[in-house]
């Protein structure tokens, strides 16, 4: 069966080349009386305890995280805990960010620097999967963690996004079935995406390294 959804270039006959891409795819401060202010009436208090229930109740009535969401959140928090230890190691600076999406726990470190990503993203995917390795020795299961650093995934995958557009034209227009470059699963599963989202279809041929996405005119 086709994989899901990839790339975009240009006519069979020819390839439009990918950007290479590492793999994988907020209290307000209340101000106090006057000490010397006259004390508040029995009716005051009785409004003041009426509306503090009323605070208590709606914390308890509050929604509580899945358990996947808990496990995702736990996710994140193990592997940002031993990222910033390897931080400490190398002596470099970077805030960490952890956010759940599409059932993933995602880490982000943010920082100007890009000794963490190395070329074509080669340390960020072998850091990646040391964060993966952490959280399965800690929890006992498999982790589909994704790490970004200094934004380099996300900008990869502006990139993508833009190659599958001129694909889809290129379809569009000649009627023609249209193979990009050899990708790694990540990159393909970004542009099977914009494809779908572009009611087109798409499928992957080859083996890997070499598999590619073939971008289909319609029926």
């Amino acid at each position: 069966m086709a994989e899901a959804v990839e790339f975009v270039g240009e006519p069979v006959t020819d390839e439009v080349e990918a950007p290479v891409v590492a793999e994988g795819d907020d209290a307000p401060v209340e101000s106090s009386e006057d000490s010397a202010a006259s004390p508040a009436s029995a009716d005051e208090v009785d409004e003041a305890d009426t509306d503090e229930d009323a605070s208590e109740a709606g914390e308890a009535a509050a929604p509580r995280m899945s358990k996947r969401e808990e496990a995702l959140t736990n996710e994140g928090e193990i592997a940002a805990d031993y990222l910033e230890e390897l931080l400490d190691i190398a002596d470099l600076d970077g805030d960490i960010d952890t956010f759940n999406e599409g059932g993933r726990a995602h880490v982000s470190i943010i920082t100007d620097s890009d000794a963490l990503v190395g070329k074509d993203g080669e340390v960020l995917d072998a850091l990646q999967e040391l964060a993966r390795l952490a959280v399965m020795t800690e929890t006992g299961h498999r982790s589909r963690l994704m790490l970004d650093v200094a934004g380099y995934r996300d900008k990869q995958r502006s990139m993508l996004q833009d190659l599958a557009a001129d694909a889809i034209s290129d379809v569009q227009e000649s009627g023609e079935p249209v193979r990009l470059t050899p990708m790694n699963p990540y990159q393909r599963k970004i542009v099977h995406d914009a494809v779908a989202a572009a009611g087109l279809v798409s499928e992957s041929e080859g083996e890997e390294p070499n598999r590619r996405v073939v971008v289909l005119p319609k029926a």
